[in-house]
């Protein structure tokens, strides 16, 4: 029986976590999607975000990145028109708004994000219809559900 592959939206925030620190539950996201355990949307904003951040404050990650990039590409959305960003920019700063809008454009499994802006609304949460967790989040919930492949192994391949 063949289970669902997770689609997950990952924030810029986790994906350079991830780049800092393989071991924390960032790292582990990223060693999952590298193992092909789940699959990665992000959108062409967040995908710029995190080469601009990993080259002014760890360019030292550059190489993992590229490698991340070009060995296990993910899956890059179009950035959302402007009209589906205003729909959130009463609620969230316009940066927020059109990441939030590229994650409901992909209807991911998850939206994975660090960003306290959407954590602490639940209302954000409830009102986009979408699960939006922090990466110790998801990974209790994937634990919880018995996802036995998001669980062992090496947590990292990068």
């Amino acid at each position: 029986m063949s289970k669902h592959k997770l689609r997950v939206f990952l924030d810029t925030n986790v994906i350079f976590s991830g780049l800092y620190s393989p071991e924390g539950a960032p790292g582990i996201i990223l060693g999952h999607f590298v193992k092909a355990s789940i699959s990665v949307i992000v959108s062409q904003q967040v995908l710029e975000e995190v080469v601009r951040t990993v080259k002014e404050k760890l360019p030292e990650a550059l190489p993992a990145l590229r490698k991340l990039l070009v060995n296990t590409p993910p899956e890059v959305v179009t950035d959302p028109k402007l009209q589906y960003i205003e729909r959130w920019a009463m609620k969230l700063n316009p940066g927020d708004a059109a990441i939030l809008s590229a994650a409901l454009s992909a209807q991911p499994d998850y939206f994975i994000t660090g960003n306290r802006h959407f954590i602490d609304n639940q209302d954000i949460a409830e009102e986009a219809e979408l699960r939006i967790v922090t990466p110790a989040q998801f990974l209790e919930a994937r634990r919880k559900e018995g996802d036995i492949e998001l669980l062992n192994g090496e947590n990292r391949s990068l």
